[in-house]
């Protein structure tokens, strides 16, 4: 299988980062490395607005490292973007021109309007929202876009960013009640005059950058929250503001012992946050979600899809890849389980019951149930479930990504209990039933193809007293398929009440 990796520097404002992504075959893609630098080029901005030659120097020694690393990973095509840093500064354009001759990688100076672009390609294919605001705050911008039916909108990029306004406003990052107001009042005296902002209330707010990313892992903190990943965490409007209270009344000092807080952040997060909560407030949204896909993201999508950037179907791609990502599984049997647990589904009007989402996550669990196998054969459900929920699956929720893993690797009701339990603040009270059922249901699935061959044309079920009722059609004899049944039937009278009965076949020829 075809493979080609690439390497995306972002140049910041207040980092400078590295992500080598390994593309797999024609579609599939993975992050196989990633570094990151602290650089503050807002707050080295000298008063004339130009970045020093010191400066430029330790920028250039950064990106000659993150070359030699791209070079260690057979990374052929490196594509290196600034933002507001250098697009600001009265030298930006000599500045890139000098890194060039000194490190011999072309540097794109993104505008505005480029960045909030990028960034929304990486948060769009990586979350499955139609309407909403995006913010990415950085250390010396803050792009706000709208974007309507999966589509950007409008956008506009403020020349303000959680380090620019650390160093303008703030003491070395500790801020007085007054130099937080005068945050607040610049804030909402630069988008007096964007009405659309204010014109789409109830709508949520997606986060980019290290302000929000530090947010979140500081709330999981608090919460003790089960799940390790930031992409997808919500924080509400109540959240959001004791957050705000709480870290703005504490000094640099006390925030350094803050957990989930990294030392380097320390001195710009309040800046950084005071900047979200009022945007936030201005337009009025529903809540705020984590994205772990931005700018570096999108850059990696235009540069190794360049005809289609964007995924038509977020939850599909996702699967899609982890699938591509993990060869060992036969596409034809899991997309034959997928159909056939579809079909049981709809016989057994399970969507009155569970809701048309249910189908989603069986189908997901269908596709996925078997890539334990690439760690280990035996046992492999147990390695299904890790690489489920530590594998990030686009589209899906928290909640909805435990539960797919829950379904993925379901073998019994109290394996699934003992697995469910570090999770138990997530799912809800019917969450439990809704495992065992869907669970039962795709390892009857799984045993109608148990060779692999798919044999079995058609199927059609229905209740009769207590018996589930399967009618088939086959293209060959399905003894192997038969005989597993018989194997599922106990575990699932367990989650069903049911007895399942094959009804006489029909060949086809």
């Amino acid at each position: 299988m075809r493979s080609e990796r690439v390497g995306i520097i972002d140049i910041g404002s207040n980092s400078v980062r590295l992500v080598v992504y390994e593309r797999v075959g024609e579609e599939a893609y993975r992050a196989i490395d990633e570094s990151k630098e602290s650089a503050r080029l807002s707050a080295a901005i000298l008063p004339d607005g130009s970045i020093a030659q010191a400066d430029i120097e330790r920028l250039a020694r950064i990106l000659k490292e993150f070359r030699m690393l791209c070079h260690v990973h057979a990374a052929e095509t490196v594509r290196a973007v600034a933002t507001a840093a250098i697009r600001n500064a009265t030298n930006g354009r000599q500045a890139a021109e000098q890194l060039h001759l000194l490190t011999g990688i072309p540097i794109e100076i993104l505008s505005g309007e480029e960045e909030a672009r990028l960034g929304f390609i990486g948060m769009i294919n990586s979350i499955d929202v139609k309407d909403g605001f995006l913010i990415d705050i950085g250390g010396g911008s803050t792009e706000i876009s709208l974007f309507r039916n999966r589509t950007l909108v409008r956008s506009i990029s403020l020349p303000f960013g959680a380090v620019n306004t650390a160093k303008t406003y703030t003491d070395q990052g500790n801020a007085s009640r007054d130099d937080l107001k005068r945050i607040r009042d610049m804030v909402l005296a630069s988008v007096k005059d964007e009405k659309w902002l204010s014109g789409h209330p109830d709508l949520p707010l997606i986060g980019l950058g290290g302000t929000i990313r530090s947010l979140c892992k500081i709330d999981q903190k608090k919460k003790k929250y089960a799940f390790t990943q930031s992409h997808m965490y919500e924080i509400g409007k109540e959240g959001l503001n004791e957050l705000s209270d709480w870290l703005s009344s504490l000094d640099v000092q006390q925030r350094t012992k803050v957990e989930g807080l990294s030392g380097d952040r320390a001195d710009i997060i309040v800046p950084g946050l005071i900047i979200l909560h009022t945007l936030f407030s201005h337009i009025r949204a529903s809540r705020c979600i984590v994205s772990g896909a931005g700018l570096r993201d999108g850059v990696f999508y235009e540069t190794a899809f360049p005809e289609k950037p964007v995924v038509a179907d977020v939850l599909a791609d996702s699967v899609g890849n982890l699938l591509a990502l993990h060869p060992a599984v036969f596409r034809p049997h899991v997309e034959q389980v997928a159909r056939l647990a579809a079909k049981l589904f709809e016989d057994l009007s399970l969507e009155t019951v569970f809701g048309r989402r249910a189908l989603d996550l069986l189908q997901t669990a269908a596709m996925l149930y078997r890539i334990g196998v690439t760690v280990h054969f035996y046992n492999y459900y147990k390695h299904t479930f890790y690489l489920m929920v530590h594998s990030r699956l686009d589209g899906l929720s928290h909640r909805e990504t435990v539960l797919c893993a829950l379904i993925a690797s379901y073998k019994s009701k109290s394996k699934a209990r003992s697995m469910m339990l570090p999770y138990k603040d997530l799912l809800g009270d019917t969450d439990a039933d809704l495992v065992y059922r869907l669970g039962s249901l795709l390892q009857l699935a799984i045993s109608l193809d148990r060779s692999e061959t798919q044999p079995l044309q058609e199927i059609r079920a229905n209740v009769v007293k207590q018996d589930l009722a399967i009618s088939w059609t086959s293209r060959h004899d399905p003894a192997i398929e038969l005989r597993e049944v018989e194997r599922a039937a106990g575990e699932f009278k367990k989650g069903w009440g049911l007895r399942i009965r094959m009804t006489p076949a029909t060949f086809s020829r």
